[in-house]
C-alpha cells in the first residue's frame, strides 16, 4: 500500500454510551467504502472492530480498534473505541491521536451517561466533535428530543444538518440542511443514495433549519459574518469551509442522522467526514515537550520533518506477540527505520509497518505525518512513549487516564501462582494502563484498581486465559490502628534462673498520648545507671516491636510516646532480650491502664452527580457512616464532598452506580485516623481472640 500525503488523511474516533451502535456504524461506513462486501453481526461476532474472543463472548466492545478506507480519494481512518464507562481508558487513548470525534447518540434513548463523558474529554482535548444520531429507525426513535437534550446538555452550539422525514420502521429518507437536498436510501443497499429536491411538506422546516444552521456558522468568523450581512445567506461551499473552520475552534457542533443497521445516511456521513472534518494539516500543530527543560513547543505535521510517532496502545496477540498502535506526528516510519525512544533513550529499529483492518494487518512501505498504524515486537516501548530520530528530545504529551477508584484484593487459588499473577498483571498493564496494582505490604494484598466490576472481571478472565493463572477476588483488609487516651506507667520485670547463668531484665516504662498522626516517639529518663546504656537500645526495640502487634486487635499502636525512666539490672544475669521481653511486658501492661482504643482510617470522598441524585446519594453515605462536609454547584452538576470510612469504599462504589445509572463519578484520598465506633472495635477484638 502506497503512502498517503497529510492532506489526503482523515483521522475518526467514533465514541458514545455503550450499545449507541458504533460498531455497526463503523461497520456501515467500511461496507460503504468498499472495505467489506457485507455488514457483520455483533451477535454472530463477525464485525470487523469486535474480533477479541472476550468482545465476541460479551457482544460488547472492550478495546480500541482501527479500519481504515477511501472515499473520494480521501483515506478515512477509524477508530472504534469501547462504550462500557470501564473502558474508558482506551476511549482517552483512542481520542488523544484522532483529529474528529464522532460522538454517537441512540435517538431511542437520548444522552445518557457515557454521552456526557465523552463530550467532556472532547474538551479536555480540544477536539473537533460531531454528533451522529443512531437508530432512527427503531420504534422509540425521537429525533425532536434527542435534539433538545443534545442542546441542553452541551448547548446551542449544537446544529443540526439533517432531520428524517419519518422516524421507525419505515425510516429511509433525511432532509439534509447544508446540501438543502432530499436524500433517499435503499434500505441493506450500499450505493443507493439518491439526492432530489426537497418535497413541499418538508421545505419549510428544512428552509427554517437552513437558516438557524447559516447564522449558526456566520456567528464563528467575521468574515463569514459579513458576506451573510450583505448577501443574507451563505453558499454550500462558504457553508462548509465555515464548518470546518469552526469544529476547529470548538464553536460549532454539527448533528447527522443515520441507521447503521441499515446503511442509511452512511454515505452522506463518509462526505461530510472528507468534507468538513479538518485534515491532521488543517488540524494544526501537535502539543510536544522538547529539551531537557521540557518546554512546550508546538510540532507541525510535516512529512519532511524529523520523525516523531506517538504510541497510544500496545496489545498482545497469540503468535505475534506485543503489537503498537502508533501515530506519526512529525516525519515519516518505514520498515527498518532506527528510532530512539524518547521516554528511556533506549533505541528501536521498526519491524514491518502496517495499516490496520480489524485484527487485518495490511503492510504498508511508509506512514507519513498525520498517519494512524502499526508496528510490532517494539522492545522496550509501550503505550505513552514517544518515538523520535536519534538527537530529537521531543516527546508528545502523555494520555491521561481515568482514575481507577474500584480497589479489589486478588489471590491466587493456586498456591505458589504468586510470581506468575505479578508478571500477567505487568503484561496486562501495559496494554491497558487505566488500572492500577498496588502491593499492601503490611496484609501481603495484591490490591488492583479498576474502572468497575467489568473491568476487573476482564483483568481477572485475561489472566486466567493469556497467562494460565487463576484468581479470587478477596476482602480488602483495612489498615485498623491501636492507641491510648491518657498517659499511664507500669513495670515489667522479666526473671528467669534454670541453671547456670539465668535472664534478668527489670523496666519502668510510661506511655503518653500524642497528637493524632504523629506516630511513635522514645525516649529514656534512665539516671544513675540503674539501666546501663547498652540495654536501652533493647528496651526500644522491645518496646517497637510491642507496638507493631498492637495490644488489643494485633494491628499496630500509634501516637503516643513510650519513655523508659527506671529499672534494675543484674550483673551477671542481665542480658540485651532481657531487657527487650521486659519492655514488652511493661508496654503490654501500661498500655490496659491507659484506657486503650480502636482508629480506622478515613478518605475525602467527592462526588460529582446530576442534581437528581443528590438526595439519594447524601442518604447512602450518611448510612455508611460517612459525614457531608458540604455541597457545590459545578455546571450541570452537584458536587458532594464528604468523609467516610475506608471499610464503606467497596460498597459505595455498588450503591453509587445503581442510585445513579453510573451518572455520578467519585474519587477518593486518604484523609486521617480516627476513633472506630464500639460496635467496630468489639468486633475486631473478639476476632483476634477467636484466631488466639
Amino acid at each position: 500500500m502506497q503512502a498517503v500525503p497529510t492532506d489526503q488523511l482523515r483521522n475518526i474516533v467514533v465514541t458514545g454510551h455503550s450499545g449507541t451502535g458504533k460498531t455497526m456504524l463503523c461497520e456501515s461506513l467500511a461496507l460503504c467504502m468498499g472495505v467489506i462486501n457485507r455488514l457483520g453481526s455483533i451477535e454472530d461476532g463477525t464485525t470487523l472492530s469486535d474480533y477479541a474472543s472476550d468482545e465476541t463472548e460479551r457482544k460488547h466492545s472492550l478495546n480500541t480498534s482501527l479500519i481504515h478506507g477511501v472515499w473520494n480519494e480521501k483515506k478515512i481512518n477509524i477508530i472504534d473505541t469501547p462504550g462500557l464507562l470501564d473502558f474508558h481508558g482506551d476511549v482517552k487513548s483512542a481520542m488523544r491521536v484522532a483529529d474528529t470525534v464522532l460522538i454517537t447518540v441512540n435517538t431511542a434513548t437520548g444522552v445518557e451517561v457515557g454521552t456526557d463523558t465523552v463530550w467532556e474529554y472532547t474538551k479536555e482535548y480540544y477536539k473537533p466533535t460531531m454528533f451522529v444520531l443512531t437508530k432512527l429507525d427503531a420504534d422509540r426513535a425521537d429525533y425532536d428530543a434527542t435534539i433538545e437534550a443534545l442542546r441542553d446538555h452541551f448547548g446551542n452550539l449544537v446544529t443540526p444538518i439533517q432531520f428524517p422525514v419519518e422516524e421507525g420502521l419505515g425510516h429511509h429518507i433525511l432532509i439534509d440542511v447544508l446540501m438543502m437536498k432530499q436524500i433517499e436510501f435503499s434500505p441493506d443497499k450500499p450505493g443507493s443514495m439518491v439526492v432530489s429536491e426537497i418535497h413541499d411538506l418538508y421545505r419549510k422546516r428544512a428552509e427554517e433549519l437552513h437558516q438557524q444552521l447559516v447564522e449558526a456558522v456566520a456567528e464563528t468568523d467575521e468574515e463569514l459574518m459579513n458576506r451573510f450581512f450583505e448577501e443574507g445567506t451563505l453558499t454550500e461551499d462558504e457553508l462548509r469551509a465555515g464548518i470546518k473552520s469552526a469544529l476547529v475552534t470548538r464553536t460549532f457542533f454539527p448533528v447527522f442522522c443515520t441507521s447503521p443497521l441499515h446503511l442509511i445516511g452512511s454515505e452522506r456521513l463518509l462526505s461530510a467526514i472528507v468534507n468538513i472534518c479538518p485534515s491532521p494539516i488543517e488540524r494544526g500543530p501537535e502539543h510536544a515537550f522538547c529539551s531537557v527543560m521540557n518546554d512546550e513547543k508546538l510540532l507541525p505535521p510535516d512529512p519532511d520533518g524529523s520523525t516523531i510517532a506517538f504510541i497510544f496502545k500496545t496489545m498482545s496477540e497469540p503468535r505475534v506477540g506485543e503489537i503498537s498502535y502508533v501515530r506519526v506526528y512529525s516525519g515519516h516510519i518505514e520498515s527498518g527505520h532506527e528510532l530512539i525512544d524518547v521516554q528511556t533513550g533506549q533505541l528501536e529499529k521498526l519491524g514491518q509497518v502496517y495499516t490496520m483492518l480489524g485484527q487485518k494487518k495490511i503492510p504498508v512501505e511508509k506512514l507519513l505525518a498525520g498517519d494512524i498504524g502499526m508496528v510490532v515486537k517494539l522492545k522496550n516501548s509501550h503505550t505513552n512513549d514517544t518515538l523520535a530520530d536519534k538527537g530529537v528530545d521531543c516527546r508528545i504529551s502523555p494520555i491521561i487516564f481515568p482514575e481507577p477508584v474500584l480497589s479489589s484484593a486478588i489471590v491466587p487459588v493456586t498456591q505458589g501462582d504468586e510470581e506468575k499473577i505479578s508478571a500477567g498483571l505487568h503484561h496486562l498493564h501495559e496494554e491497558d494502563p487505566s488500572f492500577a496494582i498496588e502491593h499492601d505490604v503490611e496484609f501481603n494484598q495484591t490490591i488492583l484498581k479498576t474502572l468497575g466490576e467489568t473491568h476487573l472481571d476482564i483483568i481477572i478472565s485475561r489472566l486466567r486465559n493469556k497467562f494460565n493463572v487463576q484468581v479470587e477476588v478477596a476482602p480488602i483488609r483495612i489498615p485498623y490502628r491501636e492507641t491510648i487516651r491518657v498517659s499511664a506507667t507500669a513495670q515489667g520485670k522479666f526473671k528467669k534462673q534454670s541453671g547456670g547463668r539465668g535472664q534478668y531484665g527489670d523496666v519502668w516504662v510510661r506511655i503518653e498520648p500524642l497528637e493524632r498522626d504523629s506516630g511513635f516517639e522514645f525516649a529514656s529518663e534512665v539516671v544513675g545507671g540503674v539501666v546501663p546504656t547498652r540495654y536501652i537500645p533493647a528496651v526500644e526495640k522491645g518496646l517497637r516491636e510491642s507496638i507493631a502487634e498492637g495490644s488489643l486487635t494485633g494491628y499496630p499502636v500509634v501516637d503516643l510516646k513510650a519513655v523508659v525512666y527506671d529499672g534494675s539490672y543484674h550483673p551477671v544475669d542481665s542480658s540485651e532480650y532481657a531487657f527487650k521481653i521486659a519492655a514488652h511486658m511493661a508496654f503490654k501492661a501500661a498500655v490496659e491502664k491507659a484506657k486503650p482504643l480502636i482508629l480506622e482510617p478515613i478518605y475525602s470522598l467527592t462526588v460529582q452527580t446530576p442534581d437528581q441524585f443528590t438526595g439519594e446519594i447524601v442518604g447512602d453515605i450518611s448510612s455508611k457512616r460517612g459525614r457531608i462536609l458540604g455541597m457545590d454547584t459545578e455546571t450541570r452538576f452537584q458536587v458532594i464532598k464528604a468523609l467516610i470510612p475506608q471499610a464503606s469504599l467497596s460498597t459505595f462504589h455498588h450503591a453509587l452506580t445503581r442510585l445513579t445509572q453510573s451518572r455520578a463519578r467519585y474519587n477518593y484520598t486518604f484523609s486521617h485516623y480516627e476513633e472506630a465506633p464500639v460496635e467496630i472495635a468489639n468486633q475486631l477484638i473478639a476476632e483476634k481472640a477467636a484466631k488466639q
